[in-house]
């Protein structure tokens, strides 16, 4: 079993982003020293009530810093770009980290940020299959002729290749149904979700793997999930500390619309021990651990990606959360 940590690097507006900057490179040298495997940032623009630094720029300091970390865009907002732009600036790190990267990629779901760069999400879909095909052509071919709807490539070439040949690994990150089939279709993993209850998540495994059945496709030897944990020396301590960050940062996934881009019945709005019951691994160590090993029984997940630092609360804290994960959660997982 693998670990990476996530650092959405989510400060309130009246924080100090310097600050809050230097404290996520800090938490990545510590996860880099605890053992972890990687580190995943994730993308949002026009992020209110946070602020949130831009995934590549942060990544290409990661890989300076730890570079025994793979590097995860977990995830880029695809149907946002052009795809020779991304392209070479994806291929850059994939050099700066000597063969690092996992592209995880996803659509979104804000309206905020498909106006702001021209687009609807009635076109998501279309312009993340073209973007994703168009950015796979332009790393493994020598030159790429493609008209796109948003795009023209005429003999392109992509000025910098990747490290990994014939292209870093793809995980396609996906909510609905319809995403869950295309992450079988054109990715290496379905990088599962950390919001839809487990409930649904039985049901989405079963259709991914008639997908990969149906192009065929063996089950992937790396199945990534995302969850949020918290550590204590007891569940109920560990649910009464981390319910104000979860709460407040649930409320604005839902003020974003996060929910109606999934299916119904996981909608957010409900109370705070529904909420949590299926979605966050809370407790003890061993409580955690067992969780973590239930997880990877139900649905064949072997790479978990886990955030320890929520929104508003101290850096001491989301410091004692690492290293308690890196020091009882990890060494007792790392053969399983």
């Amino acid at each position: 079993m693998k670990f990476a940590l996530i650092l959405r690097g989510q400060y309130r507006q009246d924080e100090d982003i310097v600050a809050g900057h230097q404290f996520d490179l800090e938490m990545v040298r510590r996860a880099e020293a605890l053992g972890f495997d990687g580190l995943a940032r994730a993308q949002h623009y026009s992020a209110a009530p946070w602020q949130m630094a831009q995934q590549i720029p942060f990544l290409a300091q990661v890989a300076a810093i730890a570079p025994r970390l793979r590097i995860i865009t977990g995830v880029t907002l695809l149907p946002l770009v052009k795809p020779l732009d991304l392209a070479e600036q994806l291929a850059t790190l994939d050099v700066m980290s000597n063969g690092k990267l996992v592209f995880g990629a996803g659509i979104g779901y804000r309206e905020v940020e498909f106006q702001a760069f021209g687009t609807t999400i009635k076109e998501a879909g279309p312009r993340f299959e073209e973007n994703l095909d168009a950015i796979l052509r332009l790393w493994r071919e020598d030159e790429v002729t493609l008209a796109g709807t948003h795009f023209t490539l005429d003999r392109a070439t992509c000025s910098i290749k990747p490290v990994q040949k014939p292209a870093p690994p793809v995980w396609i990150g996906a909510n609905a149904d319809r995403g869950i089939r295309r992450a079988a279709r054109m990715a290496d993993a379905w990088f599962v979700n950390p919001h839809n209850t487990l409930e649904t998540l039985d049901r989405q495994m079963a259709l991914y793997r008639r997908e990969l059945d149906a192009q065929g496709k063996a089950f992937p030897a790396e199945l990534p999930m995302a969850r949020e944990v918290f550590l204590a020396p007891t569940r109920e301590e560990a649910l009464r500390r981390a319910r104000p960050a979860l709460e407040a940062k649930y409320k604005a996934y839902r003020a974003w619309g996060q929910d109606r881009a999934m299916p119904a019945e996981d909608h957010f709005d409900r109370d705070f021990m529904e909420l949590a019951a299926d979605r966050f691994l809370l407790g003890t160590p061993a409580e955690v651990i067992d969780q973590l090993g239930a997880l990877q029984r139900r649905f064949g997940v072997n790479y978990f990606c886990v955030g320890t630092h929520l929104p508003g609360t101290p850096a001491s804290l989301a410091l004692e959360q690492l290293d308690m994960l890196g020091r009882e959660v990890l060494p007792a997982l790392a053969s399983v």
